[in-house]
């Protein structure tokens, strides 16, 4: 086994929640993963209990009980840890040199140091078979790449859209804007009608930086944001400053719910789900809340629908979205049953999506075909927004290193509480990404 490189192991950040769809391959369920008559086996470690996942737990178990029906030397043998747990037991087995050889990871930093000390398998090859890398919605596989190789199959996907309640529109005459001077209009109007525009809870600052960061994909274009994260261009470039300047404005000219640096995303849910807020921007893991959770008043779930970010100051393209996926399969660069473990985990990427987006009601990393899928409007529409995507800027504290991150975020919050200036706040940018590399 070879000797692992030090690293330091990091914390995730954005968490994430959905899945994916695939294509059919022709080696999948062959009987090619089963070597030359050998028993295999195939540790697979993954993070969804029964207990709180079952939808999930249940559908990996059938996807490994069909590979190994297909595969009859191979057999995949099971390890199932909570969140937490996982994260735990993959730092340990990491230094130790005994991981899985196949396990589940988060993109950007969480999946850096892994793929600096050489424990991790690049996947090239395996989407480049059967035209696997063209299923994937565009952005996804990116997110899991290091140096120009990516390092793992997404399954899940998350993009954020703005939700809003149509009984409230209704109320005062207003319709889904396409631009932001639209938006503009419709958060003047409903001030003046003491209505609350925005529900926000940036206590958890992540939720302020989802509005900064589309204000600078649609200003921006041509991926200005991702190269100033990427050390690439500069945060100070006028796109940038004009982005956090017009958040910044939105936040002082009383767009969001009052106090809302103190207030958690928990909370600004709660203001937007209680109807005392008539607009929300979050991901799209919410989905269940305004879809199929019988919990949550009928009434209030048909009131709500969404729309894309606007244009800004007719700029930039509404078919890109600011989200990324959650959780991918990796391969161990030292597994021993290597080849057995890409041929599996190209299997379970394209059974998974196949299975989930209709047993557990997820949004996937890979294309869908709605037509074939049993599930609630707002789902299918959104399943359609992603097919027809142009790109996805990966959520800015999941691509920047921790200690980035945590400047950006920190940032974010000052930001909006009006103590920095949109000048200092791309300067604080600058100089965090420069002492870090």
């Amino acid at each position: 086994m070879k000797k692992m490189k030090a690293v330091t192991f990091l914390a995730a950040g954005c968490a994430t929640a959905m899945v994916m769809t695939g294509c059919n391959s022709e080696s999948s369920g062959s009987g090619d993963g089963s070597g030359d008559g050998e028993q295999k086996t195939i540790e697979f470690m993954h993070l969804w209990p029964e207990g709180s996942s079952k939808d999930h737990y249940d559908i990996v178990n059938e996807i490994i009980a069909d590979y190994e029906e297909q595969n009859p030397n191979t057999t995949v043998e099971l390890e199932v840890l909570s969140n937490e747990q996982y994260k735990e037991k993959l730092q340990v087995t990491s230094t130790s040199g005994e991981l899985p050889d196949v396990g589940m990871t988060w993109p950007g930093g969480f999946l850096e140091p892994y793929v600096d000390g050489e424990m991790f398998a690049p996947l090239d090859d395996v989407l480049d078979e059967d035209g696997l890398r063209d299923s994937y919605v565009e952005g996804t596989t990116e997110a899991y790449e290091v140096d120009g190789s990516t390092y793992g199959l997404p399954l899940e996907l998350n993009v954020a859209q703005v939700f809003y309640n149509s009984a409230i529109f209704d109320e005062y005459n207003l319709e889904e804007p396409e631009t932001y001077e639209e938006f503009e209009e419709i958060v003047n109007t409903l001030k003046e009608n003491d209505v609350a525009p925005i529900a926000l809870g940036n206590q958890d600052r992540w939720t302020g930086s989802l509005w900064y960061m589309y204000m600078a994909d649609r200003l921006g274009e041509d991926n200005l944001l991702n190269q100033a994260i990427n050390g690439e261009a500069s945060f100070t470039e006028e796109p940038l400053v004009k982005a956090a300047e017009k958040t910044q404005n939105l936040a002082a000219n009383g767009a969001f719910t009052q106090g809302f640096n103190g207030l958690s995303d928990q909370e600004a849910k709660s203001m937007f789900m209680s109807e005392q807020a008539a607009m929300y921007l979050i991901a799209t893991w919410d989905l269940p809340n305004y879809t199929t959770d019988e919990t949550v008043s009928q009434d209030f779930q048909d009131a709500v629908d969404y729309f894309d970010f606007p244009t800004v100051e007719g700029k930039g393209n509404q078919n890109s979205y600011v989200g990324g996926p959650g959780v991918g399969l990796f391969v161990s660069e030292d597994s021993d049953v290597k080849e057995e473990s890409k041929d599996f985990v190209k299997y379970f990427s394209e059974k998974w999506g196949e299975k989930s987006v209709s047993d557990a009601g997820v949004i996937p990393a890979t294309k869908v075909n709605t037509d074939n899928v049993d599930l609630p409007d707002m789902y299918l529409e959104v399943l359609d927004d992603l097919n027809n995507a142009d790109n996805l800027t990966l959520f800015a504290d999941v691509q920047m290193s921790p200690d980035v991150a945590e400047t950006h975020l920190t940032a974010i919050q000052s930001l909006f509480g009006e103590e920095i200036t949109p000048e200092e706040f791309a300067e604080m940018h600058d100089e965090a990404i420069e002492e870090d590399q």
